[in-house]
């Protein structure tokens, strides 16, 4: 794992490493480079400034800053697992390779509850195909609340261990998409009174800070307790995971390296910062 950590944080380490030994003017330089914001570059070098080893307090403050404690979640089955996020965040891909990584602990149930797109649930059941899970489909039009009630008695009938609800992508502004939204949520809870035990948000890595305040909307709205940083392998703009984990208070759960069923890493906070800071 640490080894794809290493890979996925090629662009952004390389940044990072240019720290190592700095002047404090050329450390807020790179900082800012890398996307880590105005906010949280100015509460990092108000912590270092006055550091005698400058490295090590550099760490420590973005170690903190983004060691979260995840969701709490209870081993009553199913676990559901919903997913929302503004069109092209990876949304879909990312639910294929959740229901690949849980099918590696138990039984596994995709549910379309994209009910906008034409082709949206002949998609998921193609990636459901290669995850080897099953899939409850929906058709255009169709009452997306309705499909995901069908989907959690089927799993509480079938016993099912993790059920996975793919939603329309959509953006924050759009009051009565998120509405739907609620109602998706609502519908969890006749089966968990807390509703989705992860409801996670995708975020486009390569937008870095652009994508905030759209997440506070899905924060406020939804009640989303967990972060999905998608693409993260092909952005220089890494530096962002800080105020996202910082300003929106949320955790990040899961990293998307790559457009495979396996291209997905659980987040492990330290796990990322000695990889960031590995030759530091």
């Amino acid at each position: 794992m640490l080894g794809r950590l290493k890979l996925a944080l090629a662009k952004i380490s390389g940044i990072f490493d240019r720290t190592r030994g700095a002047e404090l003017a050329a450390i807020e330089e790179i900082l800012l480079q890398a996307d880590v914001g105005t906010a949280c570059t100015k509460l990092i070098m108000d912590r270092i400034s006055s550091a005698s080893q400058k490295d090590k307090a550099f760490k420590e403050t973005v170690s903190k800053l983004i060691n979260l404690p995840p969701p709490v979640v209870d081993n009553i089955p199913p676990r559901i697992i919903m997913i929302s996020g503004v069109n092209g965040s990876g949304k879909t891909t990312t639910l294929a390779k959740l229901a690949w990584l849980y099918r590696q602990r138990g039984s596994v149930l995709l549910t379309s509850a994209d009910t906008y797109r034409d082709a949206a649930s002949e998609q998921l059941s193609i990636w459901a195909e290669r995850a080897q899970v099953e899939v409850v489909r929906s058709r255009r039009g169709q009452d997306a609340g309705a499909v995901v009630f069908d989907a959690l008695a089927k799993a509480k009938s079938q016993s099912i261990d993790a059920v996975l609800i793919d939603t329309a992508g959509r953006l924050h502004t759009r009051i009565d998409l998120i509405d739907e939204l609620k109602k998706i949520r609502r519908v969890t809870m006749k089966c968990k009174p807390s509703g989705p035990d992860l409801n996670l948000l995708t975020i486009d890595a390569t937008l870095g800070q652009n994508s905030i305040q759209q997440a506070r909307v899905f924060k406020q709205e939804l009640g989303v307790n967990g972060i999905v940083l998608t693409k993260f392998d092909g952005t220089a703009k890494g530096g962002a995971i800080i105020p996202i984990c910082h300003e929106l208070g949320l955790p990040i759960l899961f990293l998307g390296i790559g457009e495979g069923l396996e291209d997905i890493l659980e987040f492990n906070a330290a796990d990322f910062v000695a990889t960031l800071f590995e030759g530091t």
